[in-house]
């Protein structure tokens, strides 16, 4: 078995000169993993014993947070089965929630190939219904609150993003859209205020999911930024009193559907003529100079140019230093790649709830990682939003909702 004593100098000698206390720490833990494992092995290191259960295999690295400072510790690793000691948290709460849907996915029978692998090479085969259940619990706790907590202040700008993702409903497999909601606050931040599954082009659906934000305190909407999508519009109208800015890069590529792949780079260099103009009435008059120079060669573009114009430069009308965030949904295009990478994982999800489970798990985690970042948008100028040019046409007449 490994040896439970050491000398104090010999500890030290195991470790680099620094501080004190966190050498002996990191020292201690490493021998209390070793001889965990022992005793887990039945076995020291190079013993031979006819009785023992599996063999070592290597190390992985792993940091410990505390007081002391940050300790670097190597988990030993197993052959057979796993090994992780009880003083360290076992995986963050989005890697909880993904191994919580894989086990409940794989539990009620309807996971694919692949993850019946990830369940085996995460040493599963032997989890209970009630393990799965305790976990779930307990994430499906913190993700609630963190979704459902209460909105202070006002939020000019809300980002609005749908991620498509594959369910099994009634014994079928059917996609959803997860729906995520980020908005920036006049304090400059930004956060993860929402997140709603449903389909993606119900007006009843999106004008629900609006009104939750607003029922926990979302006020002050002075601008939605988002794709096109059917309802959408109407919804806003229902529930904010707010523009509309259609997402600038995804507009451009149903533009460039309308011409030929050869012209794609003289049409797009034609149409940003506009996006680089001061104001909204240069943009604006720009934006239909073109449109009428395009027309006789391309009316169809020319066409979608007149109908979307107001949508497409609704962020025109809005602070100089915000406009780069504001045209388009790319500033949460991140978070939509790292939710798709963990949702790709599991490929079909067994249930409505377990999506929500990782998502959010996902989403809360990334929003912590926004707060302690700097400000997203300079505070002085949220004082200039009334102050810059509106165009009539933008402002959406509030309905009764």
């Amino acid at each position: 078995m490994t040896k439970a004593n050491m000398d104090l100098s010999e500890l030290l000698a195991k470790h680099d000169q620094g501080d004190f206390l966190r050498s002996i720490a990191e020292a201690v833990l490493q021998l209390i993993m070793e001889t965990d494992v022992d005793g887990l092995i039945g076995a020291g290191r190079h013993e031979r014993n006819g009785e023992r259960t599996t063999w070592r295999n290597g190390y992985r690295e792993r940091a410990l947070d505390t007081r002391l400072g940050t300790l670097n510790l190597r988990v030993p690793k197993l052959r057979q089965g796993s090994y992780f000691p009880g003083f360290l948290e076992a995986r963050k709460t989005s890697e909880q929630a993904l191994v919580a849907v894989i086990q409940e996915a794989w539990i009620g029978g309807v996971s694919t190939r692949r993850v019946d692998d990830l369940v085996q090479a995460m040493g599963l085969s032997g989890i209970s219904k009630s393990t799965v259940s305790k976990l779930c619990k307990d994430i499906d706790e913190r993700v609630g609150e963190f979704l459902n907590r209460p909105l202070a202040g006002d939020w000019p700008y809300l980002w609005l993003d749908a991620t498509y993702l594959k369910v099994r409903q009634g014994g079928r497999i059917v996609p959803v859209a997860a729906i995520i909601a980020v908005a920036a606050n006049t304090e400059g931040r930004r956060e993860i205020i929402g997140l709603g599954i449903g389909p993606s082009e119900a007006e009843t659906f999106w004008t629900e999911f609006l009104r939750s934000l607003r029922a926990r305190g979302l006020g002050g909407v002075r601008l939605v930024i988002n794709d096109a999508h059917t309802g959408l519009k109407a919804a806003i109208a229902r529930v904010f009193e707010a523009t509309w800015q259609r997402c600038r890069v995804h507009w451009m590529r149903n533009a460039l559907a309308h011409v030929s792949r050869g012209q794609h780079t003289v049409i797009a260099a034609a149409i940003r003529q506009a996006f680089d103009q001061p104001d909204r009435t240069h943009a604006g008059e720009t934006w239909r100079k073109v449109a009428e120079q395009l027309r006789p060669r391309w009316p169809k573009l020319a066409d979608l140019m007149d109908a979307s114009e107001h949508d497409v430069l609704a962020y025109m009308s809005f602070p100089r230093q915000h406009r780069t965030k504001l045209h388009s949904t790319n500033p949460i295009e991140r978070l939509n790649k790292e939710v798709k990478r963990r949702a790709d994982v599991v490929g079909i999800f067994p249930n409505e709830a377990s999506i929500m489970r990782l998502i959010g798990a996902v989403l809360f985690e990334q929003n912590d990682e926004w707060q302690t970042a700097s400000r997203y948008m300079m505070v002085e100028a949220f004082a200039q939003i009334d102050n810059e040019e509106i165009d009539p046409i933008l402002s959406i007449t509030t309905k009764a909702a």
